[in-house]
């Protein structure tokens, strides 16, 4: 064994990696050769273009933790609308005690007081201990944080990484509040389990950041630009991680970082293990899970198209622009009347959120206010405000539209209408979370008539009343929509008889015969 040890470094190099596994499959189909790499330690770095039956080779198992088995598993999945995609799916665990988990977490899921997993936590946990990649479909405030958090710990506990101060475990999320969330939940198993998480992110200092860093880490939790700054100036490498984790995916790709997680997926190794989270199921996912975790399982928690909760009672307040301010203070008189938890308020602009919030306040309210132009530290004093009910009234941008899990949010009033139906789902998702009730105000004017197609399809696939003034003002749009294709058409025939009528006064075309 010693004498294979300069090989090993010297395979070790980046450039002759690639070359390895870009040019393997050309000599031979026999997998003994990689084995033998693998039995002397040896980990890849390799591109998405490693042929699938190399990849299938290089995976691996890390758990020793076997899945209970229990009974009545398509009850269950039935029951909760669960649909599993792929090979080797094993139970969901159902209660915490019969699970495979190791004792360590056991104790740690007792002291929070969680009996009964999520229906995402009961089915993804068994498929992650057992080392195969894995993608949840499922809307947001299913639990997902804990889904691949203690998953993660025990990868960390039971398996030995290489030597190195880089993270094992990488969690990407898209925003700097969802990614402050997540560390919450990852400090408390650093404290129990011994472990030591980091947080990175854009709009601090990046000093304070690295200092963090340089003592090593096991569980890096990242935004996608600032990690990308650090892996260039290498800062952070990620060749010891082999857990990785993509929350909310879909958000990622909406906000343009496809380059950026691609870019950290290529600087882990191939002995790894990628969990994916989203609220949706879009191509562009598909196309990033197809890239990078070849084989893996599927679990759909519910529909893969957006919906939203039916906790949420949804109901629309029709005005004009003019009369738009004293229909949002007669919201919040009848809210305050019948007495409420925490309010969440969302405007489009950064000007109107402070407008808004300087407003309520003049009027008796306790409101704060937060968007992006907004410091770190300011977003962060603000939603600890709200999140410990010193201020139970938070206006805010599309900024804390996804991530902010803040118990005791009753109501959601939306101002005005996000620009897409999509955006207005996870609005809305910020109450009625953990199968607990909510209700949802919505202000609609004329400017929103374009919308009200997508709004009825929501209400629809949540089982809720249609108003009719929203009816009509579909209606009115389609009769708008149609009536201005007609006058475009017309205008475009008038453009064509114009043309044709001064085509008498040109010079006629003469015959022009080709010679060879």
């Amino acid at each position: 064994m010693m004498s294979l040890n300069p090989i090993v470094k010297l395979l070790r190099r980046k450039e002759l990696t690639k070359v390895l596994y870009q040019n393997v499959y050309q000599y031979t189909r026999d997998t003994s050769l990689i084995n033998s790499f693998k039995n002397v330690g040896l980990h890849f770095s390799g591109s998405s273009t490693i042929p699938r039956h190399i990849r299938t080779v290089c995976s691996q198992r890390f758990y020793s933790v076997k899945p209970a088995a229990q009974k009545e598993d398509d009850s269950y999945r039935n029951e909760h609308n669960v649909t599993v995609i792929g090979d080797e799916i094993p139970s969901p665990y159902t209660e915490i005690d019969s699970s495979g988990f190791p004792d360590y977490i056991k104790n740690y899921l007792k002291k929070q007081q969680i009996i009964k997993p999520t229906v995402i936590q009961a089915q993804g946990w068994p498929i992650a201990l057992s080392g195969q990649n894995f993608v949840g479909v499922a809307q947001t405030g299913t639990g997902k944080t804990l889904a691949f958090l203690l998953p993660a710990a025990v990868h960390i506990k039971e398996t030995q990484g290489r030597k190195g101060r880089g993270p094992r475990v990488l969690v990407l999320a898209p925003t700097r509040e969802l990614a402050r969330q997540i560390e919450v939940v990852a400090k408390d198993l650093e404290k129990l389990l011994n472990i030591r998480c980091v947080c990175i992110y854009g709009g601090v200092s990046r000093n304070s950041q690295m200092a963090d860093l340089q003592p090593g880490v096991d569980i890096l939790i990242a935004t996608p630009g600032r990690l990308n700054d650090f892996i260039v100036s290498k800062t952070v490498s990620l060749s010891r991680c082999t857990y990785v984790v993509l929350d909310e995916a879909d958000r990622m790709l909406d906000m343009g970082f496809e380059p950026q997680i691609r870019q950290a997926l290529e600087g882990v190794p191939l002995e790894r293990q990628i969990l994916m989270f989203s609220a949706t199921w879009p191509k562009e996912v598909q196309h990033l899970a197809k890239d990078y975790l070849g084989d893996f399982v599927q679990v759909n928690v519910g529909s893969t198209e957006l919906s939203a909760n039916r906790n949420i009672e949804q109901l629309f307040h029709f005005c004009d622009d003019y009369n738009k301010l004293e229909k949002f203070k007669s919201i919040m008189h009848n809210i305050s009347g019948e007495g409420f938890g925490k309010i969440l308020v969302f405007a489009n602009t950064k000007k109107f959120v402070d407008k808004l919030t300087l407003m309520l306040r003049r009027n008796g309210w306790p409101a704060v206010g937060i968007h992006g132009d907004k410091t770190q530290a300011q977003r962060d004093t603000i939603i600890q405000k709200f999140r410990s009910g010193s201020t139970n009234i938070l206006v805010a941008t599309d900024v804390a539209a996804r991530g902010l899990d803040v118990d005791g949010v009753t109501h959601v009033i939306n101002y005005d209408f996000p620009n897409t139906s999509e955006d207005y789902i996870h609005r809305i998702g910020r109450t009625g979370r953990q199968d607990n009730k909510g209700v949802s105000h919505t202000l609609l004017t004329s400017e929103d008539e374009r919308q009200a197609k997508n709004i009825i399809a929501v209400l629809k696939e949540a089982n809720q009343e249609v108003p009719q003034d929203l009816e009509d003002m579909a209606r009115r749009y389609n009769s708008v929509k149609a009536y201005e294709q007609q006058e475009k058409y017309k205008q475009r025939q008038n453009s064509w008889n114009s043309n044709k009528r001064w085509n008498k006064f040109r010079a006629p075309r003469q015959n022009t015969k080709f010679r060879y």
